[in-house]
Formats: structure tokens, C-alpha cells, sequence
């Protein structure tokens, strides 16, 4: 038999305004909101990470498919939730513990907006929606001394099961970027999963791969990659478009 398709996860960023978006991270909500009716016209459920893993271990993970926000902009409450309740859908939002309140610093251009709260990550909590960690602060983990990537890893993990009474299960790498060292830090912090972006030399459950969504994924668009992503790796040019953001 074949093997089995990798999990299709979905990242999204941010919902608002994409007039003022030089890193192609803003979906508006007309856009998600049509993506979201694509998902549920097509027979998917669009559903958190640590979700997913269960039921596709479990044998029922047909018609799943995760979806991921980064960052934890105040958007994901705001804007996100209502549109993925009215679909029918749930999803993983990947926080920042050590910028609660506070905004998206480390990007060099683009408007500064602001991140979820401690309340409001209990309020997206309650909703329905699973909570995972984007480590403290948004630091490329692969730059990080011993002691900052455990910081990261572990006390982001801490600080979130104190702020909603839940140790998440699931972690993002920041930017994407993972090596050996960085999956490392995030199994003995405790979690199941982790997310990074791209097919790269690591796989597996703490290196997930997830399909890019930008405001131009149209109905057709995203049925492309939802087919690009039926094709196992080392595929040559089918499997460089998996990585295309526009």
C-alpha cells in the first residue's frame, strides 16, 4: 500500500486589512470567510492540530484538515473565531506569552498590530479553540544559546498552562526555522507536536509542514494545493510549488 499522505495543515497569520502588507501574512475576512465555505463545500472540517494527530492515529481522520494561525494577533479573537464558528470549524492559534498585549515588534516594516492578551487567550480558549505556543517572544529558535532555547520551549509551555489551566500540546517554530537542536528542546518540553512551514530534511510530528494561505487563494487556488499536497515528496517541480506564497 502507499503510505499515508502527510496531515494537510493550513497557515494563516493574520485577519484584517491587506492594504499595508509587505510580508503577504493578512487574509481579509471576506477572503477567509469564502475559504472557509470552500472547506465545508468540499466535505472538510477544519479543525486544531493536536485534533487532528488524535484522529488520524485513531483512524478517523477523514475529512480533517488543520488549520493554524501565527502569532496570536488580537484578530484571531476578533475577526478568526466568529468566521470559523459560522463555518463550522476550528483551529490551533500558536501564541506569544512573552508579548501578551503587546504587538508585532520583530517585524521590520509593515503596521505595527496588536497581540492577543491573557484574557482574550482564555476567552479563544473557551471558544473552542486549541492554544499552542510560538515560543516567548518570536526568536528564530536556530540562533538561540542552550539556555534561551529551553527558555523558549519551556517556559513559553509554562506560562500558557498557568494562563488557561492547560499545558498546550503543540508548539511553532518561529520564522519556520527548525534544525535538530531546535526539535530537541520542544519534545523535552513536553509537547507532541510542533509546526514549521515548509518539507525540509526534518519530518515527522515535530517538524509538521503546513500549505501557505494568502489573500490571492481563491476557491481554485486552493483546490491546487490541496492536490499538490497529495504528492509525495521529491516530485521535482510539483513539489517546489508546495512552497509558493503568490
Amino acid at each position: 500500500m502507499p503510505p499515508e499522505a502527510a496531515p494537510w495543515v493550513l497557515m494563516y497569520h493574520s485577519v484584517g486589512d491587506c492594504r499595508d502588507d509587505p510580508y503577504l501574512v493578512t487574509v481579509s475576512p471576506r477572503r477567509l470567510a469564502a475559504q472557509l465555505d470552500w472547506l465545508r463545500r468540499c466535505g472538510l472540517t477544519g479543525v486544531g492540530v493536536a485534533e487532528l494527530l488524535r484522529a488520524r492515529a485513531e483512524g478517523r481522520g477523514r475529512g480533517l484538515v488543520g488549520l493554524t494561525f501565527d502569532d496570536g494577533y488580537a484578530d484571531f479573537l476578533t475577526t478568526a473565531v466568529p468566521l470559523l464558528l459560522r463555518y463550522g470549524h476550528r483551529a490551533t492559534v500558536f501564541v506569544l506569552p512573552g508579548r501578551l498585549g503587546g504587538t508585532n515588534a520583530w517585524d521590520a516594516d509593515g503596521p505595527r498590530k496588536p497581540l492577543l492578551t491573557a484574557e482574550e487567550i482564555r476567552q479563544v480558549r473557551s471558544a473552542g479553540m486549541e492554544v499552542g505556543s510560538h515560543g516567548l517572544v518570536h526568536t528564530d529558535l536556530t540562533s538561540l544559546d542552550d539556555v534561551r532555547l529551553a527558555a523558549e520551549a519551556s517556559d513559553s509551555r509554562a506560562l500558557l498552562a498557568e494562563l488557561t489551566g492547560h499545558a498546550p500540546e503543540g508548539f511553532c517554530y518561529p520564522y519556520g526555522a527548525v534544525d535538530a537542536r531546535a526539535v530537541r528542546a520542544v519534545r523535552s518540553a513536553g509537547y507532541t507536536y510542533a509546526c514549521g512551514v515548509a518539507p525540509g530534511a526534518l519530518a515527522g510530528s515535530f517538524a509538521l509542514a503546513r500549505t501557505y494561505v494568502g489573500d490571492r487563494d481563491s476557491a481554485a487556488r486552493l483546490r491546487a494545493k490541496r492536490i499538490l499536497h497529495a504528492f509525495p515528496a521529491g516530485r521535482g517541480p510539483l513539489e517546489r510549488l508546495r512552497s509558493l506564497h503568490a
